[in-house]
């Protein structure tokens, strides 16, 4: 049997209070839920904007706008991105029970979005990085994902470590691994190490696993990646 979902038990489990998983290609088109869920989606634009959820929703609730990532304290609130190539994120604090999903492409990753979303959770809910695990799902690697100037470019100007993320492959031109990049930038503002996890599968590699805009130059499809309070924690 084909795999619908992949889950990573070192970063979070159903005995962590938490449930999550990272999507495939097989996933049913309509996301099945347990009763007493809400999944939220929203539009997506590679930006670094964040929709804090803090309180309870309506089943049927829905929201204008566009973010790149979604954050809650709230049980039963199913927070999901979207991806084919780029990186989903997923957070979890557990001493404040807070969770967030996050839609990292290189132009959200360049600009920061885990960083911003790290931030979010701290002003909001008091979450403090060191506090936080860090789920790191299938994306474009590094033995696929070639990128031009432009976009070496904006990395160069807003990552000290650039180099560390790349393999020059000749004029203008590198391979970049974007889940490394989001493991550094989470490291560099105090994310332990041992409190990141990543599933180390290339998205193009894949086809009978993954869409891939890269690889096949059309969204033929999306991969739903989430992550739900199941039941409300402890606040430190």
């Amino acid at each position: 049997m084909k795999d619908v979902v992949i889950t990573l038990p070192a970063f979070a489990t159903v005995r962590d209070g938490v449930r999550h998983f990272f999507g495939t290609r097989n996933q049913p088109d309509r996301l099945e839920t347990d009763a007493g869920v809400t999944v939220v989606a929203v539009k997506q634009v590679h930006g670094t904007d964040a929709l804090i959820v803090d309180r309870p929703l309506r089943t049927d609730e829905t929201f204008d706008g566009a973010w790149d990532a979604l954050i809650t304290d709230q049980p039963g609130v199913l927070v999901t991105v979207r991806t084919a190539d780029c990186v989903p994120v997923l957070l979890h604090d557990p001493q404040r029970g807070v969770v967030a999903a996050v839609h990292a492409g290189w132009r959200g990753a360049v600009a920061g979005i885990v960083l911003k979303t790290l931030e979010a959770m701290k002003r909001r809910f008091g979450s403090e990085p060191s506090s936080v695990r860090v789920g790191i799902g299938p994306a474009a690697g590094p033995c696929c994902y070639e990128v031009d100037e432009p976009v070496l470019a904006r990395l160069r100007a807003s990552f000290r470590g650039w180099r560390s993320v790349v393999l020059e492959c000749g004029r203008d031109k590198a391979m970049l691994d974007l889940r490394e990049l989001v493991r550094q930038q989470a490291r560099s503002v105090g994310v332990e190490e041992g409190r990141i996890h990543s599933v180390n599968v290339c998205t193009i590699c894949h086809p009978d696993l993954f869409f891939s805009y890269r690889r096949e130059g059309v969204v033929n499809g999306t991969m739903v990646s989430g992550i739900v309070l199941l039941r409300r924690q402890a606040r430190a």
